[in-house]
C-alpha cells in the first residue's frame, strides 16, 4: 500500500473515530498529494519520494506556525498546529539522532571525496536527498561543516 491509499484508508478511520484534527490534518495532507498528481508533469502518478517531500514541507509549515502563534500569544490556535504537524509526523521515517546522523554524513563525505569547506555543496546535494524526511536540513549544512571543518 502507497502512502497515497494508507491515508485515504486513515481518513475513513479518523472519519468513523470522529477524530476530528486528525481528519482535518488528513484532509490536508490528501489535498497535496491530489495537487502533485495533477500538477502539469506529473503524470498522475504520485512517487513515495515526492511524497515525503510533501509531508516533510507541511510538517514544517506547521512548527513554523506554531511558533508564530506562540509568540504572538494564541496557546489555542498554536496547539491545533502542534496536533496537525504531530499526524504528519506518524507518515515521515524516525528521524536520525545526532550521531546517526553524523556517522550518515561521514559515510557520504566518504562517497563524495570531499576533503574541504569548499566541497561542502556536493556534500549537500547528496545528504539532502539519502536524509530527506530523516534529518532536517538546517542540522545537516550544521553538522557537514563541522565535519568538513576537521
Amino acid at each position: 500500500m502507497d502512502l497515497f491509499d494508507r491515508i485515504s484508508a486513515d481518513i475513513k478511520t479518523a472519519m468513523l473515530a470522529r477524530q476530528k484534527v486528525r481528519l482535518e490534518a488528513l484532509r490536508g495532507i490528501k489535498k497535496e498529494f491530489l495537487e502533485a498528481k495533477t500538477a502539469p508533469g506529473a503524470g498522475g502518478v504520485l512517487s513515495d519520494d515526492t511524497a515525503m517531500k510533501i509531508l516533510v514541507k507541511m510538517a514544517k509549515q506547521r512548527r513554523e506556525s506554531a511558533k508564530i502563534y506562540q509568540e504572538n500569544n494564541r496557546p489555542e490556535l498554536a496547539e491545533n498546529e502542534l496536533a496537525e504537524m504531530a499526524v504528519i509526523e506518524e507518515y515521515l521515517p524516525k528521524k536520525l539522532s545526532a550521531d546517526e546522523l553524523e556517522a550518515e554524513l561521514q559515510k557520504i563525505i566518504a562517497e563524495v571525496g570531499a576533503t574541504s569547506p569548499q566541497e561542502m555543496g556536493k556534500v549537500m546535494g547528496v545528504a539532502t536527498k539519502k536524509l530527506a524526511g530523516r534529518a532536517d536540513g538546517k542540522d545537516i549544512s550544521v553538522a557537514v561543516r563541522r565535519l568538513l571543518a576537521k
